[in-house]
Parts: C-alpha cells; structure tokens; sequence
C-alpha cells in the first residue's frame, strides 16, 4: 500500500519560526500557491493518480478557487486544519474551534464530507491525544497525523506501529490511523517518504527504499516544488537547510517515483478494521 498526500498550504506557513507563524503576519508575503498546486495537479493528471489533498481552511477562505480546482481534478480533499498552528500549542477548545472551521469552510466548497485530517507539522504528541477524540466527534474517520520517531514540531517515538493500525481513544472512538513510514540507519529511524530526507538522497536511495517498504506514506507540500520561492526571514542555518535544500530535484524525483509504483489516496483504501492491529490511546 503506497499512498500519495499533500499539504495544501503556503510557502511562508512555517511552523515555530516568530516571523511566520502568526497569522496576522500572512498578508505581507507574496502568495505562491497557485504555482506549487499546479506543478502538483500536472504530476498527477500525467500519471492518472488520485491524490488526498490536505488543505488549510484559511487557504481555502483566501483561495477558494483552488480547492475547488482540486476537487474538480477527482482528488480527496481532507482537512490540514484552518490556521495552520501546532495541535501541543492549542487547548482543546482551540483546537475543535479551528478544526470545526476547517471541515466547514471544505465541505462547503467541495459539496463532500471531509474524513480525514493531518495535523500541521504532525504536531500530535504523547501529552495532546485527546485531540484523536475530537476528531471522530468532528466527524475524521481517517488519521494521518501520527510520526513514530523523534521530530522537532511533534512525534511520538514509543508509538506502537509504523504501519495503518485502528486507535481506540481515550472516550472509545475508533479511528484508522495512517502513521508515517520510517526506515533506520544505525538504529535511528527516519523517514523518507517527504520532506527534508526526500530532497535530501540521492535518487537511487529512493527507489530502493520505496521498492523495500510494502506500506508508504507520502506527504509533500507545494512549496517542496518550488525553487523560486523566497528565503522565509528568521530561519537559522539549520531550518535554511532543511527546507531549502534539493528543491531543484524535487519535482523530478517525485515524478521518477510516481511512474514506478502505484499509487492511492486515503480514501480508496478499502480497510477491515478487524485485521488490523488495534491500538488503546
């Protein structure tokens, strides 16, 4: 099982960066979206995939053209909720709030339920899984949200799977959880499929890794296409790096990888529950 996602946001929509992560800071930024979702929507009508699309309500509210270009094109369309904030920095008022808008403003555009959410940065830890709960009763069936390694905005290293699992919440929801894939080097897992390590290897270590991996979950964003984009201001060395770095071959790599396997969206997997390892929150 190899399933294709993005996260429908903007260039400038960086996480724990001040000078980004404030949404009254949004307008003063050149929007590029347009050019990242096209370059996407190309990718993917040349190789008939359909793809889950998880998009950020305030993209949407700004935009609204383009969510309805994407599911006119016959992609899922999930929520990547409103405003784009870390799930821990949230209470959990805050957080249905915002994830309540989000469905809303989608559904609305799309004419469809949305069932499936990621969340920004994957920013569900061990401390914020009551937010799994809010998620059934906001009506998401399928999860995306889980990272089992160590990671700077969230990640949950001791959970117990790297592969689709049924959570039981703490209030006894059910919800099918998609969690990232990772690999190991060294005893150290990381992950692959999107971000900084895929336009990091070379694309020969993709393909062997992807070739490996019977289950893939993918997660790019529109500005991993676009390497014209500008340098976010209040970034270190470090984060320059790692979100800079290899864009140039992104959209080649991706397009190598697409040709080579076949491809899914959350909602076109046809799961039973009852084969699946279950896990209590």
């Amino acid at each position: 099982m190899k399933l294709i996602t993005f996260d429908i946001e903007d260039w400038f929509h960086l996480l724990d960066n001040p000078q980004t992560n404030q949404v009254k800071t949004w307008a003063r930024f050149e929007s590029r979206i347009d050019y990242g979702v096209g370059i996407i929507l190309d990718m993917m009508d040349k190789y008939n995939l359909k793809g889950t699309f998880f998009c950020l309500g305030w993209i949407a509210e700004k935009y609204p053209y383009i969510i309805k270009k994407i599911n006119d094109c016959g992609h899922h369309i999930g929520t990547h909720s409103y405003y784009h904030q870390l799930v821990y920095s949230q209470t959990e008022n805050e957080f249905r709030t915002d994830l309540s808008s989000s469905i809303k403003i989608l559904s609305n555009l799309t004419g469809k339920e949305i069932n499936a959410y990621r969340a920004p940065g994957f920013s569900i830890k061990k401390h914020t899984l009551w937010a799994f709960d809010i998620l059934f009763e906001e009506g998401i069936l399928y999860d995306c949200s889980i990272f089992p390694a160590n990671r700077a905005h969230g990640g949950i290293p001791q959970f117990k799977s790297d592969q689709p699992c049924k959570i039981i919440t703490k209030r006894g929801y059910e919800i099918i959880e998609f969690p990232i894939n990772t690999a190991s080097l060294f005893g150290n897992k990381f992950v692959f499929s999107g971000g900084g390590y895929f336009r990091l290897l070379p694309i020969s270590v993709l393909r062997y890794l992807f070739n490996k991996k019977d289950y893939v979950m993918t997660y790019f964003h529109p500005r991993d296409f676009d390497y014209e984009q500008p340098m976010a201001p209040g970034l270190n060395l470090i984060r320059k790096f790692k979100s800079y770095y290899g864009l140039k071959q992104s959209s080649g790599k991706l397009s190598d990888i697409l040709k080579r396997h076949n491809f899914q969206n959350v909602n076109s997997i046809s799961l039973h529950s009852k084969d699946m390892e279950t896990i209590f929150l």
